[in-house]
């Protein structure tokens, strides 16, 4: 069976067992595999840094990997670790613990990368793991302008039984000067 059926096929089930969307669980090597959502819905990647809940949209999630080793990038914005090589692509490696202000700490082994699609380029997160994908509706969404209208990087929260999760807006993960940084630092590489 494919993967999206499975992934289809459990929703199905989920749905009729208790009607509360799972959060599926992904290999640590798979690709995302669009789903497509019922009217109303949505679809995160779900990620833990530091035993909290964040999610990207699974539309812009191209696949998740285990974490490989990040070269430097002189002259990148201190938001970028560095580069990797992904299938000939260089794609730079976004540093989500700086970004939203955690402690930050060592890559290890353990990690995983999520391979995004923001709107100017493909990018890396390094983050502790993925616990799956979530598919949750309007009603269980809350929009940043209604919780904090300054909070930046946010798009919005969900609200589950056992926490919240923020819905994180890939294409504000850089500035338009880190992105113009990033550039200058990308052909100064090549």
């Amino acid at each position: 069976m494919r993967n999206e059926n499975f992934q289809s096929l459990l929703l199905t089930l989920a749905k009729l067992a208790g009607g509360k969307a799972p959060i599926l669980h992904l290999d640590q090597s798979s690709k995302a595999m669009p789903h497509h959502p019922d009217p109303g819905t949505n679809q995160i990647v779900i990620f833990t840094l530091s035993d909290l809940r964040y999610g990207l949209s699974l539309s812009s999630v191209e696949r998740i990997v285990r974490v490989v080793e990040v070269t430097p990038l002189p002259k990148a914005p201190d938001i970028v670790l560095g580069i990797v090589n992904v299938q000939g692509r260089v794609i730079p490696v976004i540093n989500v613990r700086r970004r939203f202000r955690l402690p930050e700490r060592e890559i290890v082994l353990t990690d995983q990368m999520v391979l995004a699609r923001a709107v100017r380029r493909p990018v890396a997160l390094v983050v502790d793991s993925v616990t799956g994908v979530l598919e949750y509706s309007e009603q269980e969404a809350v929009a940043t302008q209604d919780v904090l209208p300054e909070l930046e990087y946010v798009e919005g929260v969900v609200k589950l039984d056992d926490g919240l999760i923020l819905v994180h807006d890939l294409d504000t993960f850089l500035s338009l000067e880190e992105e113009a940084v990033l550039d200058r630092a990308l052909e100064t590489d090549s």
